[in-house]
């Protein structure tokens, strides 16, 4: 009896939830103005040889952190001044993050896949 009466309820409750959900959003104001997001071309290439990594950049990489999916710093490295940096993974992980900081300040985290 309260199955058959839960079963009939529910279409009403989703129904009512979907139109709440519907006019709690906020209308668009014409005289704000409207952000868009562009994304530029990234200022470096990364290369994967097996687990040989190659990062080139068109400008100074400052610095490059590069650590697993579970937290583990695997390449810290300050101060490169330089526009190419190669090193070589040792850990049978097959995920990892790399952050890049370029000498205009600007930072860059990608993730990366090795076979």
């Amino acid at each position: 009896m309260t199955r058959s009466a839960i079963l009939k309820l529910l279409p009403i409750v989703v129904l009512f939830c979907c139109t709440q959900i519907l006019y709690s959003q906020k209308p668009i104001n014409p005289k704000e103005p409207v952000i868009t997001v562009t994304s530029e071309a990234k200022p470096y290439k990364i290369l994967t040889n097996g687990k040989r990594i190659t990062v080139q950049s068109k400008t100074n990489i400052k610095s490059m952190l590069v650590w697993t999916s579970g937290g583990h710093r695997i390449i810290e490295q300050n101060n490169l001044n330089n526009t190419s940096y190669s090193f070589d993974i040792s850990i049978k992980e097959k995920i990892f993050f790399l952050m890049i900081e370029l000498v205009n300040g600007k930072r860059y985290t990608e993730k990366i896949g090795v076979k």
